[in-house]
């Protein structure tokens, strides 16, 4: 099922057409090349560097990073505005970031989403709304929430796991509530694309285990397991906004692309035939429930960015690997292709290939040997200013020499 027969099709035809399986379009071209950097927020990890700046410092940090993006070449920025069930807007859904004033609900005296979006769009950038779709803390007591917190006046909606509190993927309520709140960010700003993580069920904690068997037990009749009737509801959540995002688009006469950028390997070759050539130890089909090959081969997204934060040759899970294995996945689709990459991990000395700074620029040459490759998002944004191995400058002068192609 392509993007074009998705917006005929209807929500209301949502279960049957997650059985299908439908074959995707003829090829073609990527839209165009994207060079794009992600800007995280949470913990504080790219901007603000710190809680007890001022709006005016907050501010010239944020204009700095832009600034950086363009001196880089880059064409786009993937801003997280949503790091964990709260919001760098004033939403009516959720509470004000605690990144921004050190206090969840805090008022930070201004927007930062409309400055973001403004000062992005004065440079030409693209700024995507990076949204993190069911993490709510990075702890697990929910009366460090702040008073009128979702997860407060609904404590069945939420689970803990791994040392953090999560929304329950497995409630329809939620999936409903995380697509307002977030939809409410769209509706309101001029963001040029919406924008998940690879966080959908948590990342396995060895012996512990998400607790969701009450909502199995009410929700997962005719389903061949638990694994399956998971997958069904992250495929509802992603499936669900992208038709709800194309509905919006042509009530708005505007474009708002969505895209996601999963762990890079859907499934092992060892596990099913159609995985890749890879021995990771997560698979997300398996174990973040997450099966981002459908969603593209069904046509439900407008861009995919699989995170290959390994190197060339690397044993586990090489980029020789899962760059022709992405490029094979979305062939006569109309997903468009980018690569995340490691910059974070440049100049680290395991494994041995990331101490070359030339490394970054390497797989840049690789993957400009498969046309369905559209561009390539780094992280993160600190990284791309800071640049510390010099990978950074390296993959400019080899790469980025010329404007970004049309």
């Amino acid at each position: 099922m392509t993007r074009r027969t998705f917006a005929a099709a209807g929500l209301g035809a949502a279960s049957a057409l997650l059985a299908t399986g439908a074959a995707p379009s003829a090829s073609r071209a990527p839209r165009r090349e994207l060079r794009g950097m992600w800007l995280a927020t949470v913990a504080n990890l790219d901007w603000p560097s710190s809680a007890k700046l001022g709006p005016a410092e907050q501010q010239r940090e944020l204009r700095a990073h832009f600034d950086t993006a363009v001196a880089r070449r880059l064409n786009t920025v993937f801003f997280q505005v949503r790091p964990t069930a709260d919001a760098l807007w004033p939403s009516p859904y959720e509470p004000w970031a605690q990144y921004l004033t050190g206090q969840q609900g805090r008022d930070p005296g201004w927007d930062p989403l409309d400055f973001a979006v403004r000062e992005a769009h004065r440079r030409d950038l693209e700024l995507h709304a990076w949204f993190n779709p069911y993490r709510v803390a990075n702890h697990t007591d929910p009366g460090r929430l702040v008073a009128g917190h979702p997860a407060r006046r609904h404590p069945d909606w939420v689970l803990p796991y791994g040392g953090k509190l999560y929304y329950n993927p497995g409630l329809p309520e939620v999936r409903g509530f995380v697509q307002d709140a977030m939809l409410d960010a769209v509706r309101r700003y001029p963001v040029d694309g919406v924008h998940f993580d690879d966080y959908f069920y948590p990342y396995p904690v060895a012996g512990q285990r998400f607790d969701d068997d009450a909502e199995f037990e009410e929700y997962g009749s005719g389903f061949a397991g638990r694994a399956a009737w998971r997958r069904d509801n992250i495929d509802r959540l992603v499936y669900e906004m992208a038709g709800k995002l194309r509905d919006g688009n042509e009530r708005a006469g505007r474009t708002v692309r969505f895209g996601v950028s999963p762990f890079a390997v859907w499934r092992n070759q060892g596990t099913d035939p159609q995985g890749s050539r890879t021995k990771a130890g997560v698979q997300t089909y398996d174990d973040l429930y997450a099966d981002t090959r459908r969603w593209v081969r069904e046509g439900w997204l407008d861009y995919i960015v699989p995170q290959v934060y390994w190197p060339l040759g690397s044993a586990p899970a090489d980029y020789a690997e899962l760059v022709p294995w992405w490029a094979r996945t979305v062939d006569g689709t109309d997903v468009d292709l980018y690569i995340g990459e490691a910059l974070y991990k440049a100049g680290d000395t395991q494994p041995a290939a990331w101490k070359n700074p030339a490394e970054l620029s390497r797989h840049l040459t690789f993957a400009a040997r498969y046309p369905q490759v559209g561009g390539h998002v780094y992280f993160s944004a600190k990284e791309v200013a800071r640049d510390r191995a010099g990978a950074m400058a390296r993959v400019v002068r080899d790469h980025y020499g010329s404007a970004a192609r049309a």
